[in-house]
């Protein structure tokens, strides 16, 4: 086994901003992936290598919906679904940073308290670098299927499914949960989420993390 190497991956997403046309106004850089790619992760580091008066995270996560709204749906034991998500406000919010001037606020989810902030991000004019992130951004369903037209770049993290479901199951255990109740909620609604985003979304300009991942602090040597 090789181990993956994630400063690689941050040097080629910053070979591909920097291959970015200039002098064109604010550049959106999307970094999609299934739960569990790390992707957020990488979101951050980008943002800090190019500096963060510079750039800035715009996570997709600021759009689910309330928990309150789920449930008047029948949609709370999916959330993390495509449909859980105000996906057209997202793709308001996007239109708008690309066209700002001014100072532009956006939501951001509080894990811990399970609920969106609203208005908790902040957008400064002198960012010109925006790195958006989320599992759906490629998404070729609509209304998502918009939101690859805003990107100037697009990266896809698409690690193997046995690989996602090992940091899954890990996730739900630092949450509390029991190892059996843990691999229950990996297995289920969250692999559905893996495989939509694997199966649904439209090719990246870059795809990373299709290897190997035994180098992954979330994995374990030995395992397949």
């Amino acid at each position: 086994m090789t181990h993956h190497d994630r400063d690689g991956d941050l040097r080629a997403v910053l070979t591909l901003i920097d291959s970015l046309p200039r002098g064109l106004g604010r550049r959106l850089v999307g970094i999609a992936g299934p739960p569990g790619s790390g992707k957020s992760t990488l979101a951050a580091r980008v943002a800090a290598a190019l500096g963060t008066r510079r750039a800035v995270v715009l996570p997709m996560d600021g759009y689910h919906l309330d928990n309150a709204d789920l449930d008047r749906r029948g949609l709370r034991d999916i959330k993390g679904a495509p449909e859980t998500f105000d996906a057209d406000g997202f793709v308001t919010k996007l239109r708008a940073v690309r066209k700002a001037t001014g100072v532009v606020r956006y939501p951001v989810f509080d894990r811990a308290a399970d609920r969106t902030v609203p208005e908790a991000g902040t957008l400064h004019p002198q960012v010109d670098t925006v790195v958006v992130e989320g599992n759906y951004l490629l998404l070729q369903d609509p209304p998502w299927n918009a939101l690859r037209s805003l990107l100037d770049a697009s990266v896809m993290i698409a690690p193997p499914e046995t690989v996602l479901l090992e940091r899954l199951v890990e996730r739900w255990l630092t949450h509390g949960l029991s190892p059996e109740a843990a691999r229950r909620r990996a297995a289920g609604n969250d692999l559905r989420n893996v495989r939509t985003v694997l199966s649904r979304s439209a090719p990246a300009d870059l795809l990373i993390g299709t290897g190997p991942q035994a180098g992954d602090p979330d994995h374990k040597e030995g395992t397949p």
